[in-house]
């Protein structure tokens, strides 16, 4: 009796099973997960120097993007000028604003008789000009006593009021290949291809497609 009392006493106070030494090593040696501490906090936040690198990264990189976009417009799309002087009265007036269309002839069609076009003035081309396509490559211009004649049709030139036609002569003259013959509107008042000649098609720049400035004045050409 006493026997069976001592193992009862020896049971209650052990009552979990004995446990391999191994696993209790590989519970004790399991570390405890610690709360990050303010310094380790403040290592993950970012500075305010890295937060303003950041900002000013994208910035650039948002005005880099605009810079490119706006060079391909100007270099392959459309381009804004001002008109200088008096030559293309009265279809243009001095100081209207224009757009010209470059990739309509970089891209669609090659310039035709009768088109408005910016291009650069053949004997500097730092200079750029805007006139009328008179003639294309082929074609015989005539002029006389004001009157223009391609291919000896007289040119339909309504838009020259009388009191700004011409009274000279000019030619025959054939144009070269990949030239033009151009005039300013104003017959009697612009300097054009019949005092310095054809105007190679690499020097037109573009069309004029729309007068934008005066608003009243607004026109699509």
């Amino acid at each position: 009796m006493d026997n069976r009392m001592d193992n009862q006493l020896n049971d209650d106070a052990d009552p979990s099973p004995s446990r391999p030494a191994w696993v209790a090593e590989a519970v004790n040696e399991t570390p405890k997960k610690r709360d990050p501490s303010k310094a380790e906090v403040l290592l993950h936040r970012p500075t305010l120097a890295r937060r303003i690198g950041e900002e000013f990264i994208a910035w650039f990189k948002t005005f880099a993007s605009a810079a490119v976009y706006a060079s391909l417009i100007v270099t392959f799309g459309f381009q804004v000028a001002r008109v200088e002087g008096k030559s293309m009265e009265p279809t243009l007036q001095d100081q209207d604003r224009l757009i010209v269309n470059k990739a309509v002839y970089q891209f669609f069609d090659e310039p035709q008789p009768m088109d408005i076009v910016m291009l650069y003035y053949p004997r500097d081309p730092d200079k750029s000009f805007v006139k009328r396509i008179i003639a294309k490559e082929g074609d015989t211009v005539r002029i006389e006593n004001g009157q223009v004649f391609v291919n000896e049709v007289p040119l339909p030139d309504s838009f020259v009021p009388p009191e700004f036609r011409s009274h000279d002569n000019h030619g025959p003259e054939v144009v070269q290949e990949s030239y033009y013959f151009v005039m300013g509107d104003h017959r009697n008042n612009s300097s054009d291809s019949r005092h310095w000649g054809q105007v190679p098609q690499k020097y037109v720049i573009g069309k004029v497609q729309l007068r934008w400035w005066p608003l009243a004045d607004a026109t699509l050409f």
